[in-house]
């Protein structure tokens, strides 16, 4: 749906975005009824957000990583998901899960059943990648007590989506990869790194018997966690070796802004995860710094309000996220860092 593309992906490494930049309080969650919120003309106004940004894009998008809040409903998920399709873009869900501790055994089944929704709202648009932030409550969890208790919470996150993934059938389905996101310290306190998550992904892969758990790197998650640059890089390396690695956010530490505020973590991560021969998505993941579903975090964290835009609109810092991504990859290509031929 591209109409405005002046810069070409030279890499087989597809390219897309989160539209949270359109603030989740206005377009991404669902009122009472399930109803997602629509103009004056009845358009969904996520939908609508998701056109104008692809169709004044300067480089061609491929996908798109919609954020999927329990309790939508149905005509709205379909006419949704069908509408990101018609503009010949491929949907990915990320699966919310709000309420329910993941970590807690007592939320097992209210976990269980919402993201059991989610799937099978992908299996039945046959959606083959979904995400997730299932595996601790957001900004909602103490740090764990010891070693025994990170092992307690550990365990009842692999119990929580092994049975997820046994009772949704989604060795069956279109669905070919999972992965998990570990979020900043404050948002999450127990899983915060790499190393706390791929020991969930790796467990939960030996037990349905394939590399169908991946893990989502974020880089602004990992430029506000505890381990550096060169300590990420080699991890995300360790994830690629394992089969444990393909979707990369290029998302800017704390700000989540524009690229410009990221102090050089993403340009850093991205080049470890090109040069790994896994990387197969790169999605630029801006949030608006007044969106009222993350004011919780601005007090957490100030920083996170601050305003990077210098004037322009957020669809105009998403763009311009993108064209960096774009010149990134094509420059590690021609120095022959990475080695990807020309989409098809």
């Amino acid at each position: 749906m591209t109409v405005n593309e002046t810069l070409k992906n030279n890499t087989s490494i597809k390219l897309g975005f989160v539209p949270s930049h359109l603030k989740l309080a206005d377009t991404h969650i669902p009122d009472e009824k399930g109803k997602l919120p629509r103009d004056d003309m009845g358009k969904l106004l996520l939908l609508k957000g998701i056109v104008e940004t692809c169709a004044s894009s300067p480089v061609h998008i491929d996908a798109i990583q919609i954020m999927y809040f329990p309790g939508i409903c149905d005509h709205d998920s379909q006419e949704l998901i069908n509408g990101v399709l018609e503009i010949g873009l491929e949907p990915q869900l990320i699966l919310m899960v709000g309420g329910p501790d993941p970590m807690n055994p007592a939320d097992e089944d209210a976990a269980t059943e919402l993201l059991l929704n989610g799937v099978e709202v992908a299996k039945r648009h046959g959606i083959k990648h979904i995400g997730s932030t299932s595996v601790e409550a957001w900004m909602a969890s103490p740090p764990p007590a010891d070693e025994a208790d990170f092992e307690r919470r550990k365990q009842q996150i692999i119990k929580l989506h092994c049975r997820v993934f046994t009772e949704g059938k989604m060795a069956e389905s279109s669905i070919e990869s999972w992965h998990l996101e570990f979020l900043r310290p404050g948002e999450m306190n127990t899983f915060t790194s790499i190393p706390s998550i791929q020991s969930v992904v790796a467990e939960l892969n030996k037990k349905v018997g394939r590399a169908f758990f991946k893990v989502l790197v974020d880089a602004a998650h990992c430029g506000d966690g505890d381990l550096t640059r060169e300590e990420n890089a080699q991890l995300i390396h360790q994830l690629a070796d394992d089969g444990q690695f393909e979707i990369f956010h290029a998302s800017a530490p704390t700000t989540r802004g524009c690229v410009s505020s990221d102090d050089n973590w993403i340009s850093s991560l991205l080049a470890a995860s090109a040069s790994t021969g896994a990387l197969k998505y790169v999605i630029v993941e801006v949030f608006h710094h007044a969106d009222p579903a993350l004011q919780a975090l601005r007090e957490y964290d100030s920083n996170h309000g601050i305003d990077t835009s210098c004037g322009r609109s957020y669809q105009d810092i998403v763009h311009h996220n993108l064209t960096e991504i774009v010149l990134r990859l094509n420059n590690l290509k021609n120095r022959g860092l990475i080695d990807s031929g020309p989409l098809t």
